[in-house]
């Protein structure tokens, strides 16, 4: 299935933006709060005032050094279609007090984002704590509206992304990695968002169908246990013949050939006994409707006993008509032992019966998967060659949320900070531009944050890369290559080239690219070294100059 356009995809019939994925993100998906201060900021005369913006995160998640920023193309979406219908607005005027003024309702009527302006670093970029991820300027009300629906959006987005990519990272490049949580998933929207995101971080493909339809994911899924159990015996196969895959001839008893490949199996095996012929009719009954993608749930009753023998079976009997089987899902049980049982299994039948490519048929293991097993497997040693992955990824089992913030950092052309006893959460002031520096070896070294008038870090000239806080950590870098991060996505009334939006699979490409460009030491589960974010030296001592004016003086009595 191709991936379809991931990004402001236009209408062909009035050229305009489609909105947001979800319908439910309007304007009215929002706090209480950000209209309380809209209509503040009105009553006041404040409400045009021009207003600057950071989007960013404090930590990185999962108890990792690095996350992957995703969410960029449904802001895009709903600042394209930001405006508020005269129902919404009634509602917001039975919200909010009954001394609000009129007037102030007649201007929510008139707004929309063509005065906004959005910079963001491009989505599927591997990012860091306190950079900012998007950088939001406009009118500072309208802006405020725009607060909590893009930190909604790019949260879990990025939350998933980067669980996603963590699995990638475990699991190996080799390996087939499906996600199928759609379940267990919360909500529609949290299956939906979680099969686009998880494919952004590196997953090959879903079980959702409507992820399918509304990305292009590809889609993956055979059958499960009920299947398997709902058959009683091989009689309840009426139709029982099967055309050959190149048409020339049709096998009227695939079901007599199946049963004589058993036999065969039996005899040269001779370490089972009877097989469980309810499973039987099940495997044959399936590979009937599906030829082509034969693939069996082989741990109903008995793996080693009954599913491989019954599976193997059909598989030859497949093979005998042209046919070649898929393979076997594993879904309970000890997967490192199984999966290395059966492989010997189907390396046997190969040798045995002179099947090209029998032994290399694929092996994919369940059953509540997550980093830690996926790392228990590796060090076991295994013969799995795709994962399904549901609970622990598309819920984020690890850790609830990224902790996205939204931060006003100008206003009118005056820088602003926000001060905290938890230097954690001071925040970075003015107009900012950000850079990632590469080294000799081709592996980012660091993301500098400058003032917006300064000049840009120069390949081959030593810059002084400051920690935004602590005075002590500093240190000179001499870049082989310089990568400006914030690129425009909304130019808003100005004349600014912007970027597009690449496709999906574009998308997923350029992680999977970001992610190998790390250093290996920032990218291991255990004890991951932290990447550095830094500030000019210039702009670390506006920073505490801005701090040292902005912080209460105390007295001692």
């Amino acid at each position: 299935m191709e991936a379809k356009e991931n990004g402001p995809s236009k209408n062909p019939s009035n050229g305009a933006i489609h909105g947001p994925t979800n319908p439910m993100v309007t304007p009215l998906l929002t706090d209480l709060y950000q209209f309380t201060m809209a209509y503040a900021y009105w009553k006041a005369g404040k409400h045009q005032e021009r207003a600057v913006f950071d989007l960013y995160f404090r930590k990185n998640p999962f108890g990792g050094e690095y996350t992957v920023f995703a969410g960029l193309e449904e802001c895009i979406r709903f600042i394209a279609n930001f405006k508020l219908t005269d129902d919404e607005i009634g509602f917001v005027r039975e919200s909010l007090s009954d001394s609000c003024e009129d007037g102030f309702f007649d201007y929510l009527r008139e707004i929309d984002c063509s005065d906004v302006e959005v910079y963001a670093i491009p989505e599927g970029t591997v990012v860091f704590p306190k950079v900012p991820l998007m950088r939001v300027e406009g009118p500072i009300a309208v802006v405020q509206l725009l607060e909590t629906p893009f930190v909604n959006l790019i949260n879990y987005a990025s939350l998933v992304s980067t669980n996603a990519a963590r699995h990638r990272n475990v699991a190996g490049k080799s390996k087939t990695l499906l996600e199928f949580g759609l379940r267990r998933a919360q909500g529609p929207d949290g299956g939906v968002g979680a099969s686009k995101y998880c494919y952004i971080g590196g997953f090959d493909a879903t079980s959702n169908v409507a992820a399918g339809k509304l990305f292009g994911i590809p889609l993956r899924g055979t059958h499960s246990h009920a299947f398997v159990s709902s058959y009683m015996n091989l009689d309840e196969i009426i139709d029982k013949s099967l055309c050959r895959k190149d048409g020339s001839s049709t096998c009227d008893d695939f079901v007599s050939l199946v049963l004589t490949w058993l036999n065969k199996i039996q005899l040269s095996n001779g370490v089972f006994g009877e097989t469980n012929q309810s499973e039987l009719a099940a495997f044959t009954s399936y590979a009937l409707a599906f030829p082509d993608g034969f693939l069996a749930l082989v741990d109903t009753y008995d793996v080693m006993r009954s599913g491989i023998p019954n599976f193997c079976a059909v598989a030859l009997a497949l093979s005998d008509l042209g046919y070649k089987a898929v393979g076997i899902r594993l879904d309970s049980g000890d997967l490192a032992y199984l999966s290395c049982e059966v492989r010997k299994f189907f390396c046997s039948i190969e040798k045995e019966f002179g099947v090209p490519g029998f032994g290399k048929l694929t092996i994919t293991a369940s059953n509540d998967l997550n980093e830690e097993t996926l790392d228990a497997l590796n060090k076991q040693g295994h013969e799995v060659d795709a994962f399904g992955i549901g609970t622990y990824l598309v819920t984020c089992y690890a850790q609830a949320a990224l902790g996205v913030v939204f931060k006003l950092v100008e206003i009118n052309n005056q820088p602003r900070i926000k001060l905290s006893e938890d230097v954690s959460k001071v925040s970075i002031p003015c107009k900012k531009r950000c850079y990632r520096l590469y080294g000799k070896e081709g592996y980012p070294l660091v993301d500098i944050m400058t003032g917006e008038n300064e000049p840009s870090p120069k390949v081959g000239e030593r810059i002084l890369c400051r920690h935004p806080f602590q005075e002590s950590k500093r240190a000179y870098v001499v870049p082989q290559r310089v990568e400006e991060l914030l690129r425009c996505y909304w130019p808003g009334s100005s004349d600014k080239n912007t970027d597009t939006l690449p496709l999906l699979k574009s998308l997923r490409e350029r992680c999977i690219k970001q992610l190998e460009l790390m250093r290996p030491d920032h990218m291991r589960r255990l004890n991951p070294t932290p990447y550095k974010v830094s500030v000019s030296a210039k702009l670390y001592d506006f920073i505490h100059f801005l701090w040292l004016n902005e912080a209460p003086v105390g007295e001692l009595q």
